[in-house]
C-alpha cells in the first residue's frame, strides 16, 4: 500500500480514489459499441480509476480492445501504477478483451499544452480524480492554460480543461471534482466555456468531500460530473448519496433546470430531492430583483491586515464601529463584542473615510459560513439606533446590502435579514452553491420578494424568531402572496 505523507499531498493536490468510489464513477460513461475504447485517466495516482474501468469493459465483454494513456507527475506512485497496469493487462487477457496501459510520467499541463499533445487529443474517453490545488496568477500553470485559451485558477479545473481539449467529438469526459466551480465569479469564464465545449449527461452529489475522501482534509462538496463534448442538451439525470457506500437516488430534470438557458452567469443548479425543487422553483416565482429593489450588495471595504494603524482593540471616544463576522449573532449585529479581533476604526487620513458607511440601517451577510452553522447564508441587521447614529466600517469577510452607498429602512432592512435566513433561501442557496463561502454574485442572482412583502416581513422585527417561526412568517408574508 502507498503512504504519502500530508504535507506531500497538499502540495501535489492529491487525494486518491476509494476503490468503490472508483467502481462508481466508472459505472457512469456510456461505453461506446466499438471495437477499441480508447482512454485518458490523467494525475493516474495508482490508478484505481483505470483498473475500474478495465474490469468493467472486460465485465460487459462488448468492446474487444481497450487502450488507456495513464498520466501521473509524481514518481513515488509509479510502480503501483505499472503494477495496476500489469494486473490489467492480465484481467483482459483472461477475459478475452486486448488491454493495453501506457503509463507516462510527467505533469499534465505541461504534456498537453506544448507544440504538440503529448497525450493526444482524440480520446473516447477521459475519466479522473483531478489533483486538487489553486494556482498562483503568476504560475506557468496559469499562463500555459491561457494561452491554451482557459481561464483556470485551479489545478482541478485545469484537469477538466485538458480534459475536454482531449475528446474526440462526441467523447466523454468523467469525472470527480469540488462542485465550487459550479457557482460563483471565480470559476465564470472557465464554466462558461466548459458548458459551451459539452453538454452534461449526468451528475452525482455527495454530501461533503469528507464522506468521500475522510482522511484528506478536504471538506467541499464533490459531485461526479458526465459530459459529452459536442453533446446535445437534453434531460440530465442528478443523482445522489451521502457518500460512495450509500444507496443513490435519482432523478431525471430537463437541461435547462441544471443551466438556465437565460442566466448570463451559467450556474449549474443540483437539484437533487422534492424539496429542493419546490424551492427552486419558489425563489424563480419572485417578482424582485435587488436591481428593481433599489438595494445593492457589496463586500466590507475594510481588509484588517492592511488597516492595522487604524484598528484599536478597545474603542475609544473619536473611533468608529468596525464589524465583523463574528459581530453578526441571532440577526442583530452586536458590537462591541469579544471576538479577538480589535473593533474600533480610527480615521487617520481623508482616504479613510471611504472605508466607512453613513449611519442607516445595513443587513451584513457571512462571506464564509462556519461549517458547523445550520445555514450557509448568515444575516444580520445593524441597527443604527444603538450605535449613536454613527457611521460604520465593515470588515472584508462581509456582504453588506446598503442603498447606493446609504442606509435601508428599517422594515425592509428587517424584511431582508429575515428572508436571508429562511430555510427556504438556505436550501435554494444549496442547489447551486456546494461550499462554505458566499459571493454578492450569488446573493445578486436570486430573486426576492417584492418591496411591500419585505417590508410586511419586516414591520414588527428588532430580532429574529426562532427558525420555525422565522419560517412560518416567510411563508405567510412572502411566499403566499406570490401564490395567490
Amino acid at each position: 500500500m502507498i503512504s504519502l505523507d500530508q504535507a506531500s499531498q497538499s502540495v501535489q493536490g492529491q487525494y486518491f480514489t476509494p476503490e468503490l468510489a472508483a467502481e462508481l464513477i466508472a459505472s457512469f460513461p456510456r461505453l461506446p459499441k466499438a471495437d477499441c475504447l480508447r482512454v485518458l485517466d490523467p494525475g493516474a495516482g495508482s490508478g484505481m480509476l483505470t483498473a475500474a474501468i478495465v474490469d468493467r469493459v472486460c465485465r460487459e465483454g462488448e468492446i474487444g480492445r481497450v487502450e488507456v494513456t495513464a498520466a501521473e507527475l509524481d514518481p513515488i506512485m509509479l510502480p503501483a501504477l505499472d503494477r495496476t497496469a500489469e494486473l490489467c493487462r492480465q484481467q483482459g487477457h483472461r477475459m478475452g478483451v486486448d488491454v493495453e496501459v501506457k503509463v507516462v510520467q510527467g505533469d499534465v499541463i505541461a504534456l498537453q499544452t506544448g507544440f504538440e499533445a503529448e497525450l493526444g487529443d482524440d480520446f473516447d474517453l477521459v475519466i479522473m480524480n483531478p489533483p486538487y490545488r489553486k494556482l498562483a496568477s503568476l504560475s506557468w500553470q496559469r499562463r500555459a492554460m491561457a494561452a491554451a485559451g482557459w481561464e483556470t485558477g485551479n489545478l482541478y479545473a485545469a484537469f477538466l480543461a485538458l480534459g475536454v481539449d482531449s475528446l474526440a467529438p462526441g467523447g466523454q469526459l468523467v469525472a470527480i471534482t469540488p462542485r465550487s466551480f459550479a457557482n460563483g465569479p471565480y470559476f465564470e469564464q472557465f464554466r462558461k466555456r466548459l458548458l459551451s465545449q459539452v453538454a452534461l449527461g449526468r451528475v452525482h452529489t455527495f454530501e461533503s468531500r469528507s464522506t468521500v475522501f475522510a482522511d484528506t482534509g478536504v471538506l467541499q462538496e464533490n459531485i461526479v460530473l458526465s459530459a459529452t463534448k459536442g453533446g446535445t442538451r437534453q434531460d440530465v439525470t442528478i443523482t445522489s448519496s451521502r457518500d460512495h457506500t450509500d444507496p443513490v437516488n435519482e432523478r431525471t430534470v430537463p437541461y435547462g433546470e441544471l443551466v438556465a438557458p437565460d442566466d448570463r452567469h451559467q450556474f449549474i443548479r443540483i437539484i437533487t430531492n422534492g424539496a429542493d425543487d419546490r424551492a427552486a422553483k419558489a425563489i424563480r416565482s419572485l417578482p424582485a430583483s435587488l436591481s428593481s429593489l433599489a438595494v445593492r450588495v457589496s463586500t466590507g471595504r475594510v481588509v484588517d491586515f492592511r488597516a492595522r494603524q487604524n484598528l484599536q482593540d478597545t474603542p475609544t471616544p473619536g473611533s468608529l464601529p468596525l464589524i465583523y463576522p463574528g459581530n453578526l449573532r441571532g440577526g442583530l449585529i452586536e458590537w462591541p463584542r469579544s471576538i479577538g479581533k480589535a473593533q474600533g476604526f480610527r480615521l487617520l487620513g481623508e482616504a479613510d473615510a471611504k472605508a466607512l458607511l453613513p449611519s442607516g440601517y445595513y443587513v451584513a451577510v457571512k462571506r464564509f459560513s462556519a461549517k458547523e452553522e445550520r445555514r450557509r447564508i448568515v444575516a444580520s441587521v445593524w441597527d443604527p439606533t444603538q450605535h449613536h447614529h454613527q457611521p460604520v466600517a465593515f470588515e472584508n469577510h462581509l456582504n453588506v446590502f446598503h442603498a447606493e452607498g446609504k442606509g435601508l429602512d428599517r422594515e425592509l432592512a428587517w424584511g431582508l435579514c429575515a428572508w436571508l435566513n429562511s430555510s427556504v433561501v438556505d436550501r435554494h442557496f444549496r442547489t447551486f452553491s456546494g461550499h462554505t463561502q458566499v459571493n454578492a454574485t450569488d446573493l445578486r442572482s436570486m430573486n426576492y420578494p417584492d418591496e411591500d412583502a419585505l417590508r410586511r416581513l419586516g414591520h414588527h422585527l428588532d430580532v429574529l424568531p426562532g427558525q420555525e417561526e422565522l419560517d412560518q412568517l416567510v411563508d405567510r408574508l412572502a411566499l403566499e402572496t406570490v401564490a395567490a
